[in-house]
């Protein structure tokens, strides 16, 4: 897919984390400097013990280094670091192919969205190329539990070909130092209810020699708990009623045979059970407040960031006009 290149692409920064990316890092930036002429390139190179910054340094990308290791710290200090119009990030494996770079920022240079994300599983390119097992299980769970928690059709969560627009990176708060910032990104943009596109793309798989950092198991429990912990801070009324529920589950199970005895006998014999039957509903009962009030100061925040958000909005606006 090859796309024209008469836009001016001079207010584009193309984002790029690396960690030992030496075979392939040359070729990603002359790929992204070939579509997208004028951008500027920027690598951040996280620790790497190859040759990954001269590499990136030759073929003209502007080179960094963060030295807190991780995708989420490269991201969050990328972001403080870089000031442009459009932000387009990708990896420095050669994965995610260059020549859809132009369709990534149309909807945000027409204005029509706040964010897009590169789509690797509509079109089956990810599931034929990508050779790692459980991946595609696990991006499938990841998937499912982001859509029904936070009622955003995503096909695609965990790529790491997105762009955003410079208020969504502006307000965009990173809070996970590693692979979580995917799914971060994928759950603060539906949470917030951001203008999103999804843009089919093509993907590759590493070329020979060249090795993943994504530990199937390990950092896909980080992804889990990641989704958890941003559950709990964004929506913490479900959150906490669904523990709430639980608890009070636990204590009818164990009170009702506690009830109906005293109903029949007048007597509590098992009192430690009645005790516990207790406790259960109670803490139940207080897990339904701590949702409740959570939930108000909840809403006093998005309120908050919501007039933060216009704000920008109309900073933006001002400087493209004046």
């Amino acid at each position: 897919m090859s796309m024209s290149n008469e836009c001016d692409y001079s207010g584009v920064a193309v984002l790029l984390p690396c960690y030992n990316e030496a075979l392939t890092i040359g070729k990603v930036i002359d790929d992204f400097a070939r579509e997208l002429p004028g951008a500027t390139i920027y690598v951040y190179d996280n620790n790497s013990s190859d040759d990954t910054s001269a590499i990136a340094r030759e073929h003209g990308a502007v080179v960094r280094f963060e030295p807190r290791q991780g995708k989420g710290n490269v991201v969050r200090q990328m972001l403080r670091d870089i000031d442009a119009d459009y932000y387009i990030m990708a990896d420095g494996d050669d994965t995610y192919p260059a020549e859809f770079a132009p369709a990534l920022l149309a909807p945000l240079m027409a204005d029509e969205a706040d964010t897009v994300v590169g789509d690797r599983l509509s079109n089956g390119t990810y599931g034929e190329e990508n050779k790692r097992a459980f991946h595609g299980f696990g991006n499938d769970l990841v998937r499912w539990l982001i859509n029904r928690l936070y009622g955003y059709q995503y096909t695609d969560i965990m790529t790491g070909y997105r762009s955003f627009s410079r208020v969504f990176a502006e307000t965009l708060p990173v809070l996970s130092p590693g692979f979580q910032i995917e799914t971060e990104l994928s759950i603060h943009a539906a949470d917030k209810r951001w203008r999103i596109q999804q843009v089919p793309i093509e993907y590759r798989d590493r070329p020979e020699g060249s090795v993943s950092k994504l530990n199937t198991f390990s950092d896909g429990l980080k992804v889990l708990g990641m989704i958890f912990s941003l559950f709990k801070d964004y929506k913490p009324l479900p959150f906490f009623s669904l523990l709430a529920a639980f608890f009070f589950a636990v204590g009818l199970v164990l009170g009702i045979p506690v009830i109906l005895e005293f109903v029949e006998t007048g007597l509590v014999e098992r009192l430690p059970t009645a005790v516990a039957a207790v406790a259960f509903c109670g803490l139940g009962a207080l897990l339904l407040v701590c949702g409740l009030i959570l939930d108000t100061v909840v809403k006093g925040h998005r309120r908050d960031w919501e007039l933060r958000v216009t704000e920008a909005y109309r900073r933006e606006r001002g400087r493209r006009e004046g």
